[in-house]
């Protein structure tokens, strides 16, 4: 009924071998795959869940063995938690940076080709944030959860000392 210690240890060490390997396969698909998911994105999580849970707990189907899985989960997740939010080098390395899309009413396409962020997504971010145009941003950032951060000029400060809030007032001055 019991699975033995060596049995219990085996699924702890497999487990932890799926998880990170699970994790570097996800941060690896970049951010929109995480923060934005479609039925497609889904079930692709639902099958990938599916075929790695026979390789965490081998032949072992019981109860115990189960238990040591999840609870291995648990762990190296709460562990990782803990020490993104103490390290900063380690926090990027997992969640990756914000990636800037449009920057002075310019897209930098060279930013939304390598995060795999389309023309309609974008425009989609802008319309969500009441922005008619690309020309009307400062500012619009992929972050790392995958949503779009949208700043407008007229957010800016006009006392700002930044190039933004100075360039447009000067702009207007015109």
């Amino acid at each position: 009924m019991f699975p033995g210690g060596h049995v219990l240890l085996e699924i702890a060490l497999r487990t932890a071998v799926i998880y990170l390997v699970v994790l570097l396969g996800i941060r690896l698909s970049g951010k929109r795959e995480v923060g934005q998911m479609t039925p497609f994105d889904l079930a692709l999580l639902l099958l990938i869940s599916n075929s790695v849970q026979n390789a965490m707990t081998g032949p072992d189907t019981s109860l115990l063995g189960g238990m040591v899985a999840a609870a291995t989960l648990l762990i190296l997740n709460y562990f990782i938690a803990e020490v993104s939010g103490g390290n900063r080098r380690f926090r990027k390395m997992i969640q990756g940076q914000p990636s800037l899309l449009v920057h002075d009413g310019q897209i930098i396409t060279p930013h939304m080709v390598k995060e795999h962020v389309s023309m309609d997504e974008l425009e989609r971010a802008l319309r969500e944030h009441g922005i008619a145009s690309h020309h009307d941003v400062a500012l619009a950032v992929l972050e790392v959860d995958g949503s779009i951060s949208c700043l407008k000029y007229d957010e800016i400060n006009p006392n700002a000392h930044t190039h933004l809030a100075r360039r447009r007032v000067i702009q207007k001055r015109e």
